[in-house]
């Protein structure tokens, strides 16, 4: 029941960046709010399912916030150094150690410092990672999760 409410949070939240995925406050809104989602979901749990759930509301819905600002200040290279670099963290970094990227053009940067890698009970290698973004000055701190596919990519999971 507890993850039934969480993806209905986080459908709400997709089916509202939905008018504009390509968008870059859309992208970033999505982001936030799957890293709020997280954090709330891991501060919320006392074992209460009510205090669960609106931990994790409210931690979808200020990630979002804080994604669609931070969305609004991303490039199209931005994303595509963003999404290179997760790759390579991903797919080749030890645990720990820090990824880094940085677009000269905008001036914003980011990192990837991926978690050990384990298999899902669908036998996919996932692994957790902790990803800064800088933007305008300004750093936003987000955890994550994504399984490798079979075509090699890491996909973001919830």
């Amino acid at each position: 029941m507890k993850k039934a409410k969480i993806a209905l949070i986080l459908a709400g939240v997709l089916t509202l960046t939905a008018c504009d995925p390509g968008s870059k406050q859309g992208f970033g809104t999505m982001l936030g709010a799957i890293g709020g989602a997280a954090i709330g979901s891991a501060l919320g749990d006392n074992g209460s399912g009510a205090t669960h759930f609106f931990a994790v509301a409210a931690g979808t819905l200020a990630g979002a916030a804080i994604g669609s600002s931070i969305g609004k200040s991303m490039d199209d290279a931005d994303r595509q150094a963003m999404v290179r670099n997760r790759q390579v963290a991903l797919e080749s970094y030890p645990s720990g150690q820090t990824s880094t990227w940085y677009n000269p053009d905008s001036g914003n940067s980011g990192s990837y410092s991926p978690e050990p890698a384990y298999q899902d009970t669908t036998g996919a290698y996932c692994r957790e990672y902790q990803q800064t973004i800088t933007v305008g000055g300004k750093t936003e701190e987000a955890y994550g999760k994504a399984c490798r596919q079979p075509d090699g990519t890491w996909k973001i999971v919830t």
